[in-house]
């Protein structure tokens, strides 16, 4: 072999050294392998965001079983209970008193015993009513104490209980016999005999206060699709107030714009000829308006996420922890989803952020329709949280949870895997810059969010309800609304409340309006609440004064009254509303969280309405007033069935005390008006029916606190941009080989109905 052929090869050889030390340096700044890495635990510790944690099942068992043998009165299970009846009606966690968590949080104090809060019909007394007893401590209850009056100042009355699926049930049976009285009117009308027909509540249940009188909807019924798109014209009216079924009635029919005493004299008019008749068919299931059986067969797969890593948040009994973020969490089964301890690196932002309610107000010109007014808290909207489907509610490498309940039964009830927590990229930068003058460079990151999700079934709507948790130190709470429209019979002048979405339905208007609690504690817990917003000056221009400028100027104010702080609905409001800590920060300004909120809502219930007190909080888009252990929530489960006595009316909260250096609570609602069309066949879709509102950090810190975010990017024109320890970005196509082996697609939802 020639020198010089040594020496080529030589050459070769130390250049291919070279080049495997720069691969293995560069590796080291990469991540070494597709192993999950944990994330690192920051907050509180994980035994101390147990204090607001949901009953286990075990605990419920325990308050059911201690009840039983300790009340003195007879206990029927409430899945078999009838209105004379003594039962539990549900058993919940009893929140602590904000200023003994805060003692065991912050203090060193000690831990809030362990409670619970059990609803009891008595239907069996002199007296009927519905009780609320506190029962604990916790595992091993020793003692209950009866708060009704403490919280509503006497007995609730036994009319406003909610209705129960067993009192369902005997309506129900009262129905189908009252429509074997009109047997050839039923088959000529609907192909039916009765019991092809379902029926679709309405609510609130009557006209005053005592009244438990409900219209009834009828509908065809087509399994595997839904209902609501078939309405067959007839309505019915159920006085179901008397504590004997026997004595419930029909009290009135309607049908295709007319109403009758009884389906006797319904059927006597048909017979007579006097009756004008729209003849259907029963629907068939593969033409049914509504299916929403696919059209098309599977396609290609869409895209799908995954971390590389394995999850970069940490889920640990109630609490979650994300880059800053821990959060502890819950699920109400009247309210549904609860948040608690909100803190960003170590600072609690909120104490409490829930759901308080959900509003759908209808129009129509068929009774069920235009009576409706469902506040969904009393029907259960945590209850009716059901399993998510994985890879389509929820991204399919989520973490799923289960939640458990106890409602109108002694045996604790499950809902696997009916919330889920993912990371979420949004495919959106959470800011960037592309410098073109002067020096060459970009620099960004990427918008990833924590999303702790559940969605409520609650009849024919689908809800979901996000939170959501930004780099930025932003909380983003959000709700769309999908599922199925309600209906009703197309007859008349019908599209002066909807608009025709078949042959023989109206898809009928309604407003969505939702309530929440945001206690928010920034900086500590005592605050004020200022507003910013902008205005025009006219002004000289100062260096020549022959030249006016209009110029924009930011007016501050300070609200110290909580008449000042209740923003009506619909009306402009400041664009800037800030809870105000007393401290400043690095630039002397307070600092402050920003309250930005996203609504369309409809208009709210006349005030000169007999029932609008009791959804009286949608008076307002926001309203902050003092935090007090006795104003809880802005509503209640009783407002439902005696909404002209409301168990609680939030307008009685706002009575103009100070809002200036104190514990402060808002209050938003948002919402929008629906008037359905065509394109809500099959179902209602999420684009463009979501709102919510933003927490937004305002001076809070002294620069954008993901300014340190691993996730950063920033490359120049001089760096070599596929270094993949300099660039994240090139580390993407080494990450792609992480893809997940997913586990089998399973589905468990329909075992637990």
């Amino acid at each position: 072999m020639s020198l010089k052929t040594m020496l080529i090869l030589l050459g070769l050889a130390l250049a291919t050294i070279l080049a495997l030390i720069c691969v293995l340096l560069t590796r080291e700044r990469t991540p070494r392998s597709c192993q999950h890495v944990p994330p690192e635990q920051e907050g509180v510790e994980d035994s101390q965001s147990l204090v607001f944690a949901d009953l286990t099942p075990e605990e419920m068992s325990q308050v059911v079983r201690y009840l039983q043998g300790h009340l003195g009165v007879p206990l029927v299970d409430a899945s078999r209970a009838k209105p004379w009846d003594n039962c539990i009606a549900s058993v919940d966690l009893q929140v602590p008193a904000k200023a003994e968590v805060l003692r065991f949080l912050d203090g060193g104090g000690a831990r809030p015993p362990r409670e619970a809060l059990a609803v009891l019909y008595f239907g069996k007394q002199p007296e009927p009513n519905v009780s609320e007893y506190v029962v604990g401590p916790l595992p091993t209850p020793a003692y209950h104490r009866d708060v009704t009056e403490q919280k509503y100042g006497g007995k609730v009355p036994y009319h406003r209980r909610p209705v129960t699926g067993m009192e369902y049930a005997d309506i129900n049976t009262l129905i189908q016999r009252e429509l074997k009285k009109a047997p050839r009117f039923l088959t000529a009308c609907c192909e039916s005999d009765g019991t092809n027909l379902v029926t679709l509540t309405t609510a609130p249940r009557g006209f005053k206060s005592g009244d438990r009188m409900t219209w009834f909807v009828l509908f065809h019924n087509v399994a595997g699709t839904g209902y609501y798109l078939s309405p067959v014209g007839l309505e019915v009216l159920v006085d179901h107030g008397d504590l004997h079924v026997s004595r419930w009635r029909l009290h009135k029919v309607f049908y295709n714009g007319r109403y009758f005493a009884s389906t006797g004299d319904l059927e006597q008019e048909f017979v007579a000829g006097a009756l004008e008749v729209v003849r259907l068919k029963q629907p068939k299931a593969d033409a049914v308006l509504g299916s929403m059986k696919p059209w098309r067969p599977p396609g290609s797969p869409g895209p799908l996420q995954f971390e590389p890593q394995g999850p970069r948040y940490s889920v640990r009994n109630n609490r979650i922890t994300f880059q800053g973020w821990s959060i502890a969490f819950g699920m109400n089964p009247n309210t549904g989803p609860r948040l608690f301890d909100i803190r960003y690196r170590g600072e609690r932002i909120v104490y409490e952020l829930s759901l308080q309610e959900a509003l759908a107000l209808y129009g129509s010109n068929c009774p069920g329709g235009m009576s409706t007014r469902y506040l969904d808290g009393s029907f259960g909207i945590g209850r009716f949280a059901y399993e998510l489907v994985r890879g389509l509610d929820c991204p399919y490498t989520a973490t799923y949870v289960d939640r458990h309940y106890l409602a109108e039964t002694d045996t604790p009830r499950t809902n696997q895997n009916s919330l889920c927590i993912f990371e979420h990229d949004s495919a959106l930068p959470l800011r960037r810059h592309f410098s073109d003058s002067q020096s060459l460079y970009y620099g960004g990151l990427r918008k990833t969010t924590l999303v702790i999700r559940t969605i409520s079934t609650l009849i024919n709507y689908d809800y979901i309800w996000d939170f959501m948790f930004h780099g930025s130190g932003a909380v983003e709470v959000r709700v769309h609304a999908t599922g199925y429209i309600s209906s009703s019979f197309f007859h008349g002048q019908g599209t002066d409340y909807g608009n025709r979405v078949g042959p023989h339905t109206l898809g009928t208007m309604h407003l969505h309006h939702i309530h929440y609690k945001v206690d928010l504690d920034v900086d500590g817990q005592l605050n004020s609440l200022e507003t910013q917003d902008m205005e025009y000056e006219f002004v000289k221009d100062p260096w020549s004064t022959q030249n006016t400028i209009e110029r924009p100027y930011v007016r501050r104010e300070r609200l110290e009254k909580e008449d000042e702080a209740a923003f009506p609905l619909n009306v402009p409001m400041p664009r800037y509303v800030s809870f105000v800590s007393r401290n400043p920060n690095k630039w002397e300004h307070p600092r402050s969280y920003r309250i930005q909120i996203i609504s369309f809502a409809g208009k709210h219930l006349p005030t000169n309405s007999s029932m609008e007190r009791s959804i009286s909080w949608g008076r307002y888009q926001l309203a902050v007033t003092q935090r007090k252990e006795e104003e809880p929530t802005s509503t209640s489960i009783y407002n439902q069935n005696d909404p002209w006595t409301p168990t609680v009316a939030f307008a009685d909260f706002i009575n103009n005390e100070t809002i200036t250096n104190e514990d402060l609570v808002a209050w938003i609602t948002v919402g929008f008006l629906h008037v359905p069309h065509a394109e809500d066949i099959p179902n209602t879709v999420t684009v463009g029916n979501s709102v919510g509102f933003f927490l937004r950090p305002y001076n809070y810190f002294n620069e954008d606190p993901s300014v340190d975010s691993s996730d950063s990017v920033y490359f120049s024109s001089e760096q070599d941009l596929g270094a993949c320890g300099a660039n994240p970005l090139a580390c993407l196509s080494s990450a792609g080989t992480c893809a997940p082996r997913l586990p089998p697609f399973h589905f468990g939802g329909f075992l637990n109905l």
